[in-house]
């Protein structure tokens, strides 16, 4: 099993990734603060199986640091590189933020909005407390509408359930089973549905749909030219990774592909890293070549994105992530660190685990993405989402704090 390094060293480090081959300098502490990132990392994923990640960090659109480790596809023999394209699940949510984002600034829509104003459907969702005109657009982008977590309501662990619903037609059937579980606005309850509405909002607000949106308004102006949804284009197949579940202390094969259904705008981008490393290099917007900027000014402004950070409400024990992530913005996760604070997401599905994390303020950030999970049970070795947390944090205590 192959390991890669892009490790720092002697304070400086040569750009992988941006204009030029600049000498970027990075603070005191760097490069031993990353080493044992980087050291837990490797060893974590190969003593509990997994098959294939990476991990990078990132500042101002500038690659300091880099991990590879194992492979994409492991019976194709293709290891883990810059090229390699990963799922990203549910940081596909702060896409469809920043979308809607885009319509209220254009005057087509108000976050104050009732949800049902656009979506007529959800007249039909029992309300216990309240009214259904209750639930806004800042609502849904928030996860506080009271809208329960799952797509489905159901496990999903019969052969006859279909994966995520395919149409938006079967959510729609479903709306008179839907129930608020909460008062729209009074506190956090993670929403993969919520997010759903709020994309149908943006199709009926802007005339199109969210995928061909997206890709106009967002992936295009941010030249992340590899990133695509559902099926991988054949050009691209080459780099794409492959989906592990380990069943019985074996990594088996789930396939590269699957069919996100009409939750694409919930967990549907596919993306090698380096596109990743453009999209928060867009939201650190501290890039200083005027014409990037222009170009990133038309996709969202500072003050927009600056709003979309600001705290909506305290996230507590409803955190799909643990305890790091405090509050929630619109669409963001927001998360302090021991000299200030981080804004990101992050990603679980068809066995890919994932995060991003940006510093706005000094325009630092980290990139992790993992290829396997194992089936829960006793003789369990790997639990991916413990494990990506294990890198988060070392990540928030010990390098994140170094750029203050």
């Amino acid at each position: 099993m192959a390991w890669g390094s892009g490790v720092a060293s002697l304070s400086l480090v040569l750009a992988l990734s941006g204009p030029g081959s600049e000498m970027v300098p990075v603070p005191d502490g760097f490069d031993e603060a990353w080493a044992r990132v980087a050291a837990h990392f490797h060893e974590a994923s190969v003593d509990r199986g997994v098959v294939g990640g990476t991990i990078w960090f990132v500042q101002d659109g500038e690659v300091l640091a880099r991990e590879f480790h194992g492979y994409a596809d492991r019976d194709e023999g293709w290891e883990v590189d810059e090229q390699t394209i990963f799922h990203w699940a549910s940081n596909t949510k702060t896409l469809t933020g920043i979308a809607l984002l885009q319509l209220r600034d254009r005057g087509l829509l108000s976050l104050d909005d009732p949800a049902v104003r656009w979506l007529p459907e959800l007249r039909e969702v029992q309300v216990p407390e309240g009214s259904i005109d209750d639930v806004t657009v800042a609502h849904l982008l928030s996860h506080t509408a009271g809208f329960r977590a799952s797509t489905w309501p159901w496990g999903g662990d019969e052969p006859w359930h279909p994966y995520e619903p395919t149409r938006w037609a079967q959510l729609a059937a479903m709306m008179p089973y839907t129930e608020l579980l909460f008062e729209p606005g009074s506190r956090f309850g993670y929403s993969n549905p919520g997010i759903v509405f709020a994309a149908r909002i943006l199709e009926e607000a802007s005339g199109e749909p969210w995928e061909a949106y997206v890709a106009k308004h967002i992936l295009g102006p941010l030249a992340m030219d590899r990133s695509y949804v559902r099926n991988t284009p054949s050009h691209l197949r080459r780099h794409r990774t492959n989906a592990y579940r380990i069943r019985g202390g074996t990594a088996e094969p789930r396939g590269p592909d699957f069919d996100p259904g009409i939750t694409v705008s919930n967990g549907g981008l596919n993306a090698p890293v380096p596109d990743l490393v453009r999209y928060l290099a867009f939201l650190s917007g501290r890039d200083e070549e005027a014409a990037e900027a222009d170009r990133w000014a038309h996709v969202l402004s500072r003050s927009t994105l600056e709003e979309m950070w600001r705290p909506r409400v305290e996230v507590g024990e409803g955190a799909a992530w643990g305890e790091a992530h405090e509050r929630m913005g619109l669409t963001f996760f927001l998360t302090e660190h021991p000299e200030g604070g981080l804004v990101g997401h992050a990603g679980r599905q068809w066995e890919q685990l994932s995060f991003f994390y940006l510093d706005p303020e000094t325009g630092a950030g980290a990139i992790g993405v993992l290829n396997t999970d194992e089936d829960p049970g006793p003789e369990r070795r790997l639990d991916a989402r413990e494990l990506v947390n294990e890198v988060r944090t070392m990540l928030v205590a010990e390098v994140f704090p170094l750029f203050h």
